[in-house]
């Protein structure tokens, strides 16, 4: 199991800071049989609509390639995957996961043992973000959002978010089932275990009880922090970066209990009926250009070397030294394990 190594992340994001190496955009064997279409895996929303602006549109519809999203959330993609996997040809090509998801994909039996010999632009990606069975395509940490106008004094980590004092103004995005109990995990360890399921339940159902709200998708709770219906919750650092851009009144607070990493990657499946257009959409990924419109756009790390960041745009994305030192990496294979268990409470007890 391939773990990320905060010091190797954090180098290439220093790197990204200083001079731009030279990276092909597109070629080699990649693109070889690039024509045709590739069946793309996917999260709707913001994520979706970037990966056409900063991808599909510039890099891959001009060499005559045809992209279609299949966009849902990720647990029916991820049953979708493992349903196919012993057809002989699947019905989608390439699929969007978390880090922990990808994981869980390989031991099903469900994803492509890469060749990084087609993914030309993968010489540049950090070691952390390379795979056997999946690429990193940006990566954040999970902080604590709030409304300063709403909640005083100002939180300190996932203890203070999830104290039910704060009533109906604690928010949870129901799709981000997994890192609300890792988070809930925290508070009741102070730190200690991501892993201790039972107490996270505990914790989740006494801020239940005092009235917090849930809501289906990133973008709907962005909404209710805008109409300052919610005022308090946990999301990836780069979507509060990417609200701020949008006006929405939140800051960020890195957790004093740790800050879990979150990578978003790609896998290609095992049976993909246009595997070589996948490896071709792995390349243009890795591509400068989209890396750094990524950062810009939506407010995540890239996982390339060489990338031109702005400073003013590095400080808001990413981690102060001592911040560094509390990046804490996911235990891919107890989510794995545990995951079916941690979304049936989640739907039948917690939202029941």
């Amino acid at each position: 199991m391939k773990k990320i190594d905060r010091r190797d992340v954090l180098k290439g994001l220093a790197a990204g800071a200083g001079a731009t190496v030279a990276m092909p955009a597109l070629g080699g064997r990649a693109l070889a049989q690039s024509a045709g279409k590739v069946v793309v895996g996917t999260w709707g929303g913001d994520y979706a609509r970037l990966l056409t602006k900063n991808i599909e549109d510039p890099l891959l519809k001009p060499k005559g390639l045809e992209v279609v999203q299949d966009q849902a959330g990720d647990a029916p993609r991820r049953a979708k995957m493992v349903a196919e996997r012993r057809l002989p040809r699947g019905t989608v090509d390439i699929q969007g996961f978390s880090a922990a998801n990808m994981f869980e994909m390989n031991e099903a039996g469900a994803t492509e043992q890469l060749d990084y010999s087609k993914i030309p632009n993968a010489k540049n990606l950090l070691p952390t973000m390379k795979y056997p069975y999946g690429i990193g395509h940006i990566y954040s940490g999970n902080v604590v959002i709030y409304n300063p106008k709403l909640i005083s004094p100002a939180p300190t980590g996932f203890k203070d978010w999830l104290d039910p004092k704060w009533g109906n103004k604690i928010g949870f995005i129901d799709i981000q089932y997994q890192a609300i109990m890792i988070a809930a995990s925290m508070a009741a360890t102070n730190g200690a275990s991501m892993n201790d399921i039972e107490k996270a339940k505990e914790i989740l159902l006494a801020v239940k009880k005092a009235g917090a709200r849930v809501y289906p998708t990133n973008e709907a709770f962005a909404q209710a922090m805008k109409n300052e219906e919610v005022g308090i919750s946990a999301i990836w650092k780069a979507r509060v970066v990417q609200w701020q851009n949008a006006g929405i009144p939140c800051e960020a607070v890195s957790p004093v209990e740790g800050i879990p990493a979150y990578v978003s990657g790609f896998v290609i499946a095992k049976n993909a009926p246009n595997k070589d257009n996948a490896y071709a959409y792995m390349n243009a990924m890795l591509a400068k250009e989209p890396q750094e419109a990524f950062a810009v756009d939506m407010g995540y790390n890239g996982t390339v070397s060489g990338l031109s960041v702005a400073p003013d745009l590095q400080k808001r994305i990413g981690f102060t030294p001592e911040e560094e030192k509390r990046i804490k990496d996911l235990d891919y294979a107890f989510l794995a394990k545990n995951d079916a268990g941690m979304k049936e409470w989640w739907d039948k007890v917690f939202k029941g």
